[in-house]
């Protein structure tokens, strides 16, 4: 079996358009705040991760494109929900760009060569993209734990 672009996209889709809706369940007042001091993440942070996520492994480690990301300064980072929803859209068609790219064949040999983070070994194209749906997932349930912890008041 193999994974097809179409259920890659709108896996991914939908993971990012439950990160928006817990985003807007908090609204600009509340989603850059952090629920439990200074060493945890606000949703913001973590939706913009998400999009750094996507960029990096698909753009950079998978098609080769240079990277100048930030991992660490994307927790950093403040956004309103209009503005979340923009970097997600943004995101999204970059990933889709990408997911066909890889999949017409455009994947670096260099850049395969340093997949061996991937489960079992597997340095396949369809890994790859498993691998960034997997921390979109989690990325998620991160976001909505941050949101009961924040609206549980």
């Amino acid at each position: 079996m193999e994974l097809s672009d179409d259920t890659a996209i709108r896996y991914a889709r939908h993971t990012f358009s439950q990160l928006t809706a817990v985003a807007a369940r908090l609204g600009d007042e509340r989603v850059n705040e952090r629920p439990v001091g200074p060493h945890t993440n606000t949703v913001a942070a973590i939706i913009l991760h998400c999009c750094g996520v996507t960029e990096f492994w698909l753009g950079h480690v998978g098609l080769g494109r240079a990277s100048e990301r930030d991992r660490e300064g994307e927790f950093a980072k403040t956004a309103t929900v209009a503005e979340l929803r923009v970097a997600v859209e943004t995101a999204l068609a970059q990933l889709e760009d990408d997911i066909r790219a890889i999949r017409a064949g455009t994947t670096t040999s260099e850049f395969a060569a340093g997949r061996q983070f991937l489960l079992d070994e597997d340095r396949s194209d369809a890994s790859l993209v498993i691998h960034v749906l997997e921390e979109l997932f989690q990325h998620l349930g991160h976001a909505e734990l941050t949101a009961d912890v924040l609206l549980q008041d």
